[in-house]
């Protein structure tokens, strides 16, 4: 091919650097299913051929080419396209956490080869057809998706499938054949006079698995256990190492259940709008961790603190430089608070009285006192004071 000059692969082919394992896989709903890892090997990649640079002409990028490739191939084990997904991003994730990969999709540091294959229930596999090179996970989803019809409709109309190449078009949403599927022994496979036979020692490799940082499954179980998070939570946070890592910066010495809620919802959506990782948040894990420890010793409300957020977004400073400047410190003096409740009780009598039949009416007093403090009262202070002046 023109994208490989050298006018042959080199490859590992009967000595793979990893032979057999598994992958635990989490699905959506919270189960997990075991895939097996047939093979890890080496090869050298090829270049990359541009069909879309010219009407007439095929381009060909040979940055990438001869460099080392990491080819991992796995089992049969996956049964629907979204297995497929959760799969591949169970390994990104752990790639990215060796360091041997940034798991960037987009740029070709990682995509995959898909083979799909369908069959009737209680039959053996059926004929497989491999899709080139799906650099994201909406597309490989919608590739399987695409690919098991078109299988499904050729067998329901009496054809059989023919072992094949693809390629998947993302704007049309469909696969198309690229060329007929070569076996092994089609690659003409020999041994190259120029390469040592490659001998890893022991002590090398174990000296390499005592080194080994911490893998998702570990940390999320650590994260459970030592900051008490849901498998969820856990399980959110660490898919991205570094946001695990701004996770663990942010909560030390705080209250870990609540930092997790600022990580996974208000910080998560504003960076997917602003279509930015965690390490461009311009609210640094330090800065965080003083919002959430405002919010902890009652100087500010839940509430306030979204506004804060925001401020400390837009770069108007620290939180506490922001509830000084603002005037955002909670009331909770206790005297200011009892005049505006006994003025509200003293406006509205038959409700005060209502709410000894029905003590959940006390909530519309709460938002009254909530309404005229501008939302700075203390909510547990408030919700006291009520209780004793209207006997609930």
């Amino acid at each position: 091919y023109p994208d490989l000059p050298q006018g042959y692969q080199i490859s590992q082919y009967q000595h793979p650097i990893v032979g057999e394992g598994e992958v635990i896989v989490e699905r959506d709903d919270g189960s997990t299913f075991t895939v097996r890892i047939e093979r890890l090997h080496l090869e050298q990649d090829a270049g990359k051929s541009l069909h879309d640079q010219d009407p007439n002409f095929t381009y060909v990028d040979l940055n990438r080419a001869g460099t080392a490739l990491m080819e991992i191939v796995s089992k049969p084990d996956m049964r629907s396209a979204e297995e497929a997904a959760a799969y591949v991003k169970k390994l990104r994730t752990i790639l990215i956490y060796l360091g041997s990969c940034d798991g960037d999709m987009e740029k070709g540091n990682l995509r995959a080869d898909v083979n799909v294959s369908v069959r009737r229930p209680g039959e053996d596999f059926g004929t497989r057809c491999e899709i080139k090179n799906v650099n994201s996970f909406r597309f490989m989803q919608q590739a399987i998706e695409y690919e098991a019809r078109r299988q499904i409709e050729i067998l329901e109309d009496g054809g059989k499938i023919d072992q094949e190449t693809r390629l998947f078009d993302p704007g049309k949403g469909e696969t198309r054949s690229m060329r007929s599927k070569e076996e092994a022994h089609d690659y003409r496979y020999f041994p190259d006079p120029d390469l040592l036979p490659l001998e890893l020692d022991p002590a090398w490799i174990k000296r390499i698995e005592a080194e080994l940082p911490e893998l998702p499954d570990t940390k999320k179980a650590r994260f459970q256990s030592q900051y008490g998070l849901s498998a969820y939570d856990a399980g959110v946070l660490i898919s991205e190492q570094a946001r695990a890592d701004y996770y663990e910066a942010a909560a030390k010495g705080r209250d870990a259940k609540l930092v997790a809620n600022w990580v996974t919802n208000d910080l998560a959506a504003k960076l997917t709008a602003g279509g930015l990782e965690i390490g461009e948040s311009p609210i640094a894990p330090a800065a965080l961790a003083e919002l959430v420890q405002l919010i902890e010793e009652g100087v500010i409300s839940s509430k306030i603190a979204k506004d804060v957020f925001e401020r400390m977004w837009n770069g108007e400073g620290s939180a506490s430089e922001i509830v000084e400047k603002q005037g955002l410190k909670q009331v909770s003096d206790t005297g200011a608070l009892e005049k505006i409740i006994d003025d509200l009780i003293a406006a509205n009598p038959g409700q005060a009285a209502a709410v000894k039949d029905k003590p959940q009416a006390i909530g519309w007093f709460v938002g009254q006192v909530m309404k005229a403090t501008q939302g700075k009262a203390n909510p547990g202070t408030v919700n006291q004071l009520l209780k004793a002046k209207l006997g609930v």
